[in-house]
């Protein structure tokens, strides 16, 4: 979690709470929030594909929402479950690929930002990799950086509200680039010491 992200998480969470105390009390499941936020993400793909930006763009910001909502809702619940975590770091993979695939098939026939788009799709699952594979082999400490996820999608669902869509997926791309080096440095770190 970026250090902008960590500092702006306990605010997000107060306001957000009467939410969560609703979602509670009719008895919702963490685990049908997170795909409540896949399915919104997938219904965006069309939309994205055919140039609704904003249109698409609410559809991602519903997504997000959910996958914001999921962990509060389980702590508040007592509903914290290694499978929820499990289920919660898989769905935000296919979550990051489903607007930039419907980004992907917008730009089919424009061959730089089709490209970018694509370049978006690797490095953010490369950033996610490189935290997930550290964390495979042992390594206990914070694995941040400059764009996390948040940066990224925030990023993206305001460059699709303004109608600025190339300038997102160039912000996002240097972002997520910068971040997979940062998170490589970081392990090359802390692997050497061992």
């Amino acid at each position: 979690m970026s250090s902008l992200t960590k500092s702006l998480k306990p605010h997000f969470e107060q306001i957000t709470l009467p939410i969560i105390n609703f979602f509670a009390k009719l008895g919702i499941s963490p685990n049908f929030l997170t795909v409540s936020g896949l399915v919104f993400t997938l219904f965006s793909v069309p939309f994205l594909a055919q140039g609704a930006f904003v249109e698409g763009g609410i559809l991602v910001l519903l997504g997000a929402l959910c996958d914001s909502l999921d962990g509060p809702l389980a702590r508040k619940t007592n509903r914290v479950s290694k499978f929820g975590a499990l289920l919660d770091s898989t769905i935000d993979r296919i979550s990051d690929f489903l607007p930039l695939f419907g980004l992907a098939l917008y730009f089919a026939e424009h061959l730089i930002w089709l490209s970018i788009t694509l370049l978006n799709i690797a490095f953010w699952f490369l950033v996610s990799y490189v935290k997930a594979r550290l964390e495979g082999l042992g390594v206990k400490k914070p694995i941040g950086g400059l764009f996390e996820r948040t940066e990224r999608v925030v990023v993206l669902i305001t460059a699709l509200f303004l109608n600025l869509v190339q300038w997102g997926l160039l912000i996002t791309l240097i972002g997520s680039f910068f971040t997979f080096l940062q998170r490589l440095y970081l392990g090359y770190k802390y692997l050497s010491r061992e």
